[in-house]
């Protein structure tokens, strides 16, 4: 699903929006997480090219080579050529295994809790350093896993002050990180959340693609229309205001 023809604009309306929100807060600052995937890549561009101080983050934990080194290109990258970016590196590896450890065979071994753990400590990162710089956290996720198929960690990924491309399809972000001249490498590669030691795909675990779910969100038919209604609906819970008695 693409339906942008000029790139160029898009991103110069991002930038914008994202330059309004942060002058009209006073926000001084933004941080994002740079897992080695395209949106990632593509939001912490569009962070950077606001021209504000942007602080991206690396958060290996016991990451396969393969996604730590394209975090480390896109890493680099930004570097190079940014002069407004500041590049972090924490590992939390030693971290969540001491937590798996504090939880115990009982509560330390359940591995969809375990892959949801290691999104909240990045989670945690990303506040700690916002805090410390006046900063803001910017969200990585698109439309299909942000309303579509609610694919991502609650109070994980999930948990995030601003979302540049959450109206973009997967499609799109591929396309804007091929104008901006992403590593072709992180273009190319199939998207993974990175959660998991059996470096699973997304499309392994959501059973369609991405382009057949955008097809599915847009005219309500086509092959994934049933992925679609199943995770949308196992999943609302992420996506609807958190239930709230009231007096």
């Amino acid at each position: 699903m693409n339906r942008f023809t000029d790139y160029s604009t898009l991103q110069e309306q991002i930038v914008s929006w994202l330059k309004t929100y942060c002058s009209d807060n006073n926000i001084k600052s933004l941080v994002i997480g740079v897992s080695g995937g395209i949106d990632s890549a593509v939001s912490s561009t569009l962070a950077a090219s606001t021209g504000l101080p942007t602080y991206a983050i690396g958060m290996p934990i016991n990451q396969i080579a393969d996604q730590r080194d394209l975090s480390e290109a896109h890493l680099n990258w930004l570097d190079d050529k940014f002069d407004n970016v500041t590049v972090l590196r924490f590992d939390h590896s030693n971290t969540f295994e001491t937590f798996k450890g504090i939880m115990g065979e009982e509560y330390g071994s359940d591995k969809m809790a375990l892959a949801n753990t290691r999104s909240r400590i990045r989670m945690v990162t990303l506040y700690q350093v916002a805090a410390t710089v006046g900063g803001i956290v910017v969200g990585t996720g698109n439309k299909v896993e942000d309303y579509g198929v609610g694919f991502y960690t609650k109070y994980g990924d999930g948990g995030v002050d601003i979302a540049p491309i959450a109206d973009l399809y997967k499609t799109e972000v591929w396309e804007l990180g091929k104008f901006f001249g992403v590593d072709e490498r992180i273009i190319n590669a199939q998207p993974t959340d990175g959660l998991w030691d059996d470096g699973r795909t997304d499309e392994d675990q959501l059973g369609a693609s991405y382009a057949d779910l955008e097809y599915a969100m847009e005219h309500g038919t086509g092959p994934a229309v049933e992925v679609l209604h199943k995770f949308n609906t196992q999943n609302k819970h992420k996506m609807i205001p958190i239930p709230t008695f009231t007096v």
